[in-house]
């Protein structure tokens, strides 16, 4: 399980995050929503180190997070899937995926067969540079790529941002076969209700800075959601 303790965060003397505590355990799929520019992307930068937290903690199986480069996160089990995707454009798919041998052990050094089970298309386009993809097909990679890093939670950031509707499906289907077969957990930040609804086993709403909502996925066509994520 990870979780996630009253926490805060700065960039300089704004505060992005007060107070926020989450929960995201193993074999589930945790979503957190919100509006633009409420705290979502930051609150999945601290989960992963990409920026320090000036209060509150984060642990993981038990283990303190706090401190720990983006690295060693990796090394404990953290897969992170970074909004627009992020890949190498220069490097081919299979050098894109095999950049998640970073935090690897030389004998567990290889794509898992079950990437190009999950996106098959990845597998035709081995040899292709990652720039030539589709975003569809980047964000593909860029899942498989955090796969290949043997996580025990991954951690996704608007994964259907700017995404046709067939490969929203695909990666739907992804999500919910990692949760299923492999009993990881899932942290999800959308925006896409609809999406969310789907997959998630449990929510979080976000609005400037805070959690102003937590429950089931089915609480979030209760009046009270709703309320917070209506532009």
């Amino acid at each position: 399980m990870l979780t996630v303790d009253n926490i805060n965060l700065h960039y300089g003397a704004a505060q992005a995050l007060r107070g926020v505590s989450i929960k995201a355990e193993m074999g589930k799929i945790t979503c957190v929503l919100g509006r633009n520019g409420v705290g979502k992307s930051s609150l999945l930068r601290a989960v992963t180190g990409q920026h320090p937290i000036s209060a509150g903690t984060i642990s993981f199986e038990g283990e303190a997070l706090n401190g720990l480069a983006p690295f060693n996160r990796a090394r404990a089990g953290v897969g992170y899937v970074p909004q627009g995707r992020e890949i190498f454009p220069l490097l081919t798919v299979k050098e894109n995926l095999e950049t998640g041998y970073a935090p690897l052990t030389r004998k567990d050094r290889y794509i898992p067969n079950e990437i190009f089970s999950l996106f098959p298309i990845l597998q035709t386009m081995l040899g292709r540079r990652g720039g030539d993809l589709s975003g569809g097909q980047q964000q593909q990679l860029a899942i498989g790529r955090a796969m290949v890093t043997r996580p025990k939670i991954l951690v996704l950031d608007e994964p259907t941002e700017g995404i046709q509707p067939s490969i929203i499906k695909d990666i739907g289907r992804a999500i919910r076969y990692l949760r299923d077969s492999t009993g990881m957990a899932i942290l999800l930040v959308e925006q896409y209700l609809d999406f969310c609804r789907e997959l998630a086993d449990h929510v979080y709403i976000m609005d400037r800075g805070e959690i102003v909502h937590t429950g089931p996925a089915e609480t979030l066509d209760t009046p009270e959601a709703r309320r917070h994520l209506t532009v």
